[in-house]
């Protein structure tokens, strides 16, 4: 099969060719894809199942089914997968260990991202700075400071190699050795804008570039608002610096509340175009003010991490059944979505409501912002 022949051309793994496949499928979206992955069981099995087995899958109609028995789609992710090969792209699939997981449990977060550097994408602590493309030097001094500031807490920076707050919270990132990624709005064939080539270049060393569009993917302007979204599903909180009352930064922010993110604005002086929205997410309560680094580490509780003491307690409770379930969940990870506790616990809601409030009242969990929970060490 010609198939096959591929998969030892580029070295690629079968099973990503069909993952890329699957993304490429018309009409189908990032939520009825992974509906389709957990009917089937994988991607590669969305394209072995019969068209009767697939019709039957709540939401998906005959148009997307005639597509996927079609298999025409495995055409172009084998020209994908050349140029990722070519070009030391990593394709990460929503269910891959690499893949963000803080983007992970976005309902509508991409099948399929294309990422190219060296950062760690689950870095332990991100933060997004975004903005308008018409920075003032007020902004560029605002940006220097807080990532200046936020530079012993080894944050990876997240932003969209915009013009303006993008660039320069890019650039500020490199110049305190923070890692910095920049989320794109297009194929990874281009930097756009042009003049951030040299940037991007720079960013990989210590960062990198990211993506869900194909390699021939233009800069069109209805692709902004879904790079928006990765931008804001993959960091803990998100810093507006300046921005209008309308524009990508506002969607940002707006993005960034609905997945329970922590969105932080930089106020400014009454009359400025570009203090308008920063002001008016402050006055709606949709962001924190934010004059400082210490403001952010207050409220994301950062400051209080580094000085919790363990309570002798935690080393001599019995734990019920149902709390050595929540706790097994974290594994290796100091710290979970409550997504992931009612996924892997299959719970009620209200029962693991309980359970946290009383693990977090002895001390052996503690709340974060976003619905995350942090482990103590000593359980671990």
């Amino acid at each position: 099969m010609y198939i096959k022949f591929f998969v030892y051309f580029c070295g690629m793994e079968r099973q990503k060719i069909y993952e890329i496949a699957l993304t490429l499928v018309p009409g189908i979206g990032d939520v009825n894809g992974k509906k389709l992955v957990a009917y089937c069981g994988g991607a590669e099995a969305v394209f072995c199942e019969s068209r009767k087995s697939l019709m039957q899958i709540p939401g998906i109609g005959e148009q997307t089914v005639n597509s996927i028995v079609s298999q025409r789609t495995l055409l172009r992710a084998e020209r994908e997968a050349v140029f990722i090969d070519k070009n030391d792209v990593k394709p990460l699939f929503y269910l891959d260990a690499d893949y963000p997981k803080r983007l992970q449990h976005c309902h509508d977060s991409p099948m399929m991202l294309y990422y190219k550097g060296s950062a760690d994408l689950n870095a332990p602590r991100s933060v997004g700075i975004v903005g308008t493309r018409n920075i003032t030097d007020y902004g560029k001094g605002v940006i220097d400071k807080i990532v200046g500031e936020l530079s012993s807490d080894n944050v990876l920076v997240v932003s969209g190699l915009a013009y303006g707050v993008d660039t320069m919270a890019h650039k500020s990132a490199l110049k305190y050795n923070l890692a910095t990624v920049g989320v794109l709005g297009h194929g990874l064939q281009i930097i756009y804008p042009a003049d951030n080539y040299k940037l991007a270049h720079n960013m990989l060393a210590r960062g990198g570039i990211l993506t869900e569009f194909l390699n021939d993917t233009k800069p069109d302007r209805e692709n902004f608002p879904k790079r928006n979204r990765i931008v804001a599903g993959m960091v803990d909180c998100l810093i507006v610096v300046e921005s209008a009352l309308k524009g990508g930064a506002m969607i940002t922010a707006e993005i960034a509340n609905s997945y329970d993110r922590e969105v932080f604005a930089i106020p400014g002086r009454m009359g400025d175009i570009y203090s308008e929205g920063c002001n008016n997410l402050i006055k709606t309560n949709r962001a924190d003010l934010m004059l400082s680094a210490d403001d952010l580490r207050y409220i994301m509780r950062w400051d209080h991490d580094a000085k919790v003491t363990p309570r002798q307690m935690r080393l001599f409770r019995d734990f019920s059944e149902d709390e050595k379930k929540v706790i097994d969940v974290f594994g290796s990870d100091t710290t979970v979505h409550l997504d992931q506790i009612i996924v892997a616990t299959e719970l009620t809601p209200t029962k693991i409501a309980s359970v946290l409030l009383s693990l977090e009242f002895d001390g052996i969990v503690t709340a974060l912002p976003g619905k995350r929970y942090q482990i103590c060490d000593v359980v671990k």
